[in-house]
């Protein structure tokens, strides 16, 4: 699986800030979803955190990144607004869901906050 490109990566402090802040955000069992509209963005601008508490090796954190990606990757060309944040943060128990489990979870937060149709 291939890294996301750089410009599609949300790395700055004040950007994960705005997004937390004036941005909707919705949790699901395994992730939760904050999402931002921005039409001064050329493209979809992601992140993915996934800390101690959602799983204690670093090998199973690698994999939930790893995961969030392909769902990105897979989804995101049938969003019908491209220019928004999206940040996927891990819950605590993430680690032992399937991919198929996280992957309904997502799908249906996505739903819920309208990103998906």
């Amino acid at each position: 699986m291939m890294r996301l490109p750089r410009k599609q990566s949300i790395n700055q402090r004040a950007d994960f800030n705005r997004i937390r802040k004036t941005g909707q955000a919705k949790a699901g069992r395994f992730v939760i979803i904050s999402t931002l509209e921005d039409p001064e963005l050329s493209c979809l601008r992601t992140a993915f955190v996934t800390s101690k508490r959602a799983a204690k090796r670093a090998h199973d954190r690698n994999l939930l990144r790893r995961r969030f990606r392909a769902l990105i990757q897979k989804h995101a060309p049938g969003f019908p607004v491209q220019n928004r944040f999206v940040i996927t943060i891990a819950r605590p128990n993430s680690a032992n869901a399937s991919f198929e489990e996280l992957e309904a979870d997502w799908l249906r937060l996505c739903k819920r906050l309208k990103m998906l149709s």
